[in-house]
This record gives structure tokens, C-alpha cells and sequence, in this order.
């Protein structure tokens, strides 16, 4: 039996599953903007495969609303649902803000510093903004604030949070560059919160807030 499970992990992926993951990254990374045509054709030449596969893959990108249908255009990349962000980042900043607060005191010195030195390349990414790189930072410096949560469903329910998140291609700060750098100010104030011991109930709240402010700013983009 474990034979056959070392031989499965062992065994190179599909080429399906080769085209699923390479066009699911551009799209992600925004290469593939909302709205951009996908020809399949031209597709499986990039990538070296046949159209079958890149036919596969983009059937299974339809299924998790990455992909539309367009008639008599074809398969185009789906826009970001403004209302399913709204909903996500309010959810978000309820459960992230209590799991943040629930791993507080399990937050040692070397999760502190492990942090800082996220949140410093943050910093860094400040002057040559690239809002990929800086939501994936983003993503990185709140794993190491919510990972020590003891309630697995609460931990469950951020992780499903996040992953939403990336299936809409949310890279917040590429419509609100201005807000990153408010971001990196924010993540040193709950820092020092948490390396203080302050209480959970001023965790929370400032964990919470600082998620929220990141959904206000991009409300209003939106509004103006």
C-alpha cells in the first residue's frame, strides 16, 4: 500500500493538469486580465501541449468560476465579482480577527521576528510597487499570526477565507496602491499589541480593523 502511494505521488502530473496550473497562474497573477480571450489554439503552442488538455483544463476553470463562455466569442476570463469580494473580506476580517486573537499567546519571539522580517520586505516592496509579490507577502505575515489558533474550525474557516480570495484574483492593492503602505504601519501597531500581551478582545479589534480598512479603501476606489 505504500508502494502505491509513494508510486502515485511519484507519478508526473497530466498534461491536463500540467495546462490547468499553468493557466490558472496567469490568471491569478493577472497575465490573463478579467475579460481576456482564450484561444486555445495559441494556448497549447505556449505551453507545448495539444488542444485537448488545454480544452480540459479550461473546462475546469469554468467549474470554479475562473472561466466564462461568451457567445460568439468563446472562452474569455470571468471579471472579479464585486459583491463576492464584499462578502469575502467582511467574512474575513470577522474569523481573522479571532483566530489572530485565539493565537496571541501562543506567538513566541520567533514567530514575532519571523514576521517582522516579512513585513520588512513588505516595506521594501514599497518604492518598485508589484502588488503580486505584495499580497503574497501580505498573505505570509498573517499566516504566522493565525496559524497557532487552537480551534481547527475557526483555522478552517480563514483558510477557506483566503482561498476565495485568490480564486477571485484579488490583489487589493493593485486598485489601492496607496493603502499598502498604510498596511505596513498597521502590521507593526498589532505587532507590538501582540509581543506586549495585550489583551484579545484589543487583538481582535485591531486585526479585524485593519482588514476592513484594506475592504473601505477599496469601496471607495470603486464608488469614485
Amino acid at each position: 500500500m505504500a508502494d502505491a502511494v509513494t508510486a502515485a505521488a511519484a507519478r508526473p502530473a497530466s498534461k491536463s493538469e500540467q495546462a490547468y496550473a499553468a493557466v490558472k497562474a496567469r490568471i491569478v497573477d493577472g497575465t490573463y486580465s478579467p475579460g481576456y480571450r482564450l484561444v486555445l489554439a495559441k494556448i497549447a503552442e505556449d505551453l507545448g501541449v495539444s488542444v485537448v488538455p488545454v480544452r480540459e483544463a479550461i473546462r475546469r476553470l469554468e467549474a470554479e468560476g475562473l472561466v466564462k463562455f461568451e457567445r460568439n466569442i468563446g472562452a474569455t476570463v470571468a471579471g472579479i465579482d464585486p459583491t463576492e469580494y464584499l462578502y469575502t473580506m467582511q467574512t474575513l476580517s470577522i474569523i481573522e480577527g479571532a483566530a489572530t486573537a485565539l493565537s496571541a499567546p501562543l506567538i513566541g519571539p520567533a514567530d514575532i521576528a519571523r514576521a517582522r522580517a516579512v513585513n520588512a520586505e513588505m516595506r521594501g516592496c514599497l518604492e518598485h510597487f508589484d502588488p503580486v509579490r505584495f499580497t503574497a507577502l501580505n498573505q505570509d505575515f498573517h499566516s504566522i499570526l493565525f496559524e497557532h489558533c487552537p480551534n481547527p474550525h475557526i483555522l478552517d474557516l480563514v483558510h477557506r477565507g483566503w482561498n476565495r480570495l485568490a480564486a477571485l484574483r484579488s490583489s487589493t492593492f493593485r486598485f489601492v496602491p496607496g493603502r499598502a503602505h498604510q498596511s505596513v504601519d498597521e502590521h507593526e501597531a498589532l505587532l507590538r499589541l501582540i509581543e506586549t500581551g495585550a489583551d484579545a478582545d484589543a487583538i481582535e479589534k485591531t486585526a479585524r480593523l485593519h482588514r476592513s480598512a484594506t475592504l473601505d479603501a477599496y469601496l471607495a476606489q470603486s464608488n469614485s
